[in-house]
């Protein structure tokens, strides 16, 4: 990840990415966009009509990023299970990252199941970055203890 660029970059793929809580497949995709940024692991962003629309819904959470703009955040609701504002996305984001307005970017953490390419990815350490850690990305990864002012 340290060849990552800076400021980010956003690539598309065709990996084969799958999250499930609670044995509902909340998004599923062979179309992410992929953003790449020095010291992160790589942040995953699902088309939204990819994404279980039942199954998410907005929070009242947001935040800024000087790279891609404003963020609104999402719950998802399976069942009886409320996990708090755990994806988000841009719905008007910097020019460079217009391909993936709307689109919506998962924490891997607090799901049952995040898998790239049939691979169970590792979350990015910290509760603040939410990259995805797979056998291709190598580290070391900003986010744990001692790495904020990286």
């Amino acid at each position: 990840v340290w060849s990552y660029p800076r400021p980010p970059a956003l690539e598309m793929t065709k990996r084969h990415v799958r999250i499930v809580v609670n044995g509902r497949v909340i998004a599923e995709t062979r179309r992410p966009a992929l953003v790449k940024e020095t010291s992160h692991p790589p942040v995953y962003f699902i088309p939204p009509e990819d994404v279980n629309g039942d199954l998410v819904r907005p929070s009242k959470k947001s935040s800024f990023c000087e790279w891609k703009g404003q963020a609104i955040y999402y719950d998802v609701v399976v069942g009886d299970k409320v996990i708090k504002d755990v994806a988000f996305s841009y719905p008007s984001p910097t020019e460079r990252f217009g391909p993936v307005r709307n689109w919506i970017s998962f924490y891997a953490g607090p799901m049952d199941e995040v898998t790239v390419d049939g691979e169970q990815v590792i979350p990015q350490e910290g509760g603040f970055y939410s990259g995805w850690i797979t056998r291709d990305v190598v580290g070391p990864f900003k986010g744990g203890p001692g790495t904020w002012g990286w």
